[in-house]
């Protein structure tokens, strides 16, 4: 199979050869044939599986077929929501990047920074607008935005919207938009949550999926140190030193440990900034552009911060605390190992940890490798302690039958703190 056998036009064969692919990966051999036939879509696919140009690629060709707006001003025909303002700005991107052969407009809508410029962009007329659910309704509020000829409706990583509480945000967007529209909902896991979404308003989806669910790529080496909390810090600077890692994507499970991680890396010589929701946007783009350039070595993130960075042949990933959720385990270490490249997955896990550490490998039914390095094996007189959270002790075994329900409510309180949207 080849994009030109998926029916795309030349000015978008053009752009795909420009980025330097030739065959298609399963999600867009796919996905792109029921889009163009204007199917709405239930899509499961993990990250790194080529799913944002799945939607991409044909939803350009559909606007580029079905022009309406002729010589007059421009009208949103397609909407693209997703959970953050990073993985906004990157859909965005890969609208743009493949649809620069073509005469469509697109713009981006977020929280964080100034409206202005968004009014004046959207006032001047566009075609795709990709927008965050908070920030799009400030604009429906202050009416700088028009969405009653909305074509397509793409709802993006739903999974991460339940967790972090948009759904409400979500349905009082979707009741304003025209009916009849084609409607295409991708998410990385397709839970029961996510599927009564889906039935709220996909009309007879197609489901198409790529992969197991809950499962880890098979390109990712995955590899668990064991190692007393207090000198986690002093390992992980051993191992980037020894191993000459020049690229280190690191999750911290709060804000204020990936801070104190990147200043304490910094005095131990390697270069590191951090990426979570109190920094400001300007500050996250400056970070996230340093780690790509290379300017520095080792980038420190929360999860929700993470979600969407879309940086090519990221070779390691860090767990330096383990996330208390399991299915966040595989969105971590999915940040490498994509398109085609290896990748390695290192969690640094203390003895309070061991719990979480049963908890990923029950879901993913293995056994991940394990090793103590010499000169930093664990005390064995060290007992495990309840992990503290939100202000109180949560011993790590009763976090199992309860980790639907903290997961949400440990989402929408970082996002409150974070002002996401």
């Amino acid at each position: 199979m080849s994009f030109e056998n998926l029916g795309l036009s030349p000015e978008l064969l053009q752009a795909v050869q420009g980025q330097g692919y030739s065959v298609p990966t399963p999600i867009q051999t796919k996905a792109i044939p029921l889009i163009l036939n204007k199917q709405d879509i239930l899509g499961s696919a993990q990250t790194g599986t080529g799913k944002t140009a799945g939607f991409t690629l044909p939803l350009l060709q559909r606007l580029m077929l079905e022009k309406k707006n002729g010589g007059g001003k421009r009208h949103i025909r397609a909407l693209i929501l997703t959970p953050t303002r990073e993985l906004a700005a990157q859909v965005c991107k890969s609208v743009e990047t493949y649809g620069k052969h073509l005469p469509l407009r697109s713009t981006v809508v977020f929280g964080g920074v100034n409206m202005e410029a968004q009014v004046r962009r959207l006032q001047y007329g566009v075609d795709i607008v990709v927008a965050t659910p908070g920030r799009l309704l400030d604009h429906i509020g202050q009416r700088t935005i028009d969405l009653s000829r909305v074509d397509v409706l793409i709802l993006d990583e739903a999974d991460r919207m339940l967790d972090m509480g948009f759904i409400p945000d979500v349905k009082r967007i979707i009741a304003l938009l025209p009916k009849g529209r084609q409607n295409l909902l991708f998410s990385a896991t397709l839970t029961n949550e996510v599927k009564k979404l889906a039935m709220g308003f996909l009309n007879n989806p197609v489901v198409v999926e790529v992969a197991p669910q809950n499962t880890a790529s098979e390109l990712v080496s995955q590899v668990v140190h064991h190692v007393d909390r207090r000198r986690k810090r002093e390992l992980l600077s051993h191992i980037i030193n020894t191993k000459k890692w020049q690229r280190v994507l690191v999750f911290t499970r709060t804000k204020h440990g990936a801070n104190r991680l990147a200043e304490e890396l910094s005095i131990d010589g390697i270069s590191a900034t951090a990426i979570h929701g109190n920094k400001t946007q300007a500050a996250r783009t400056k970070a996230l552009e340093q780690f790509k350039k290379e300017a520095v070595r080792v980038l420190v993130a929360t999860d929700i911060a993470a979600r969407g960075l879309d940086i090519q042949q990221m070779p390691h990933v860090v767990n330096f605390d383990l996330p208390h959720v399991p299915e966040d385990y595989v969105h971590r270490i999915g940040r490498t190992g994509r398109a085609g490249h290896e990748g390695e997955a290192l969690s640094l896990v203390c003895v309070d940890e061991l719990n979480l550490l049963r908890n990923i490998e029950r879901m993913l039914n293995i056994s991940i490798p394990k090793m103590n390095l010499k000169g930093y094996e664990p005390d064995s007189s060290i007992r495990a302690e309840p992990i503290q959270r939100r202000g109180r002790p949560q011993a790590p075994w009763r976090f199992k039958g309860n980790a639907h329900k903290s997961r949400h409510s440990y989402r929408r309180n970082e996002m409150a703190s974070a002002s996401w949207s």
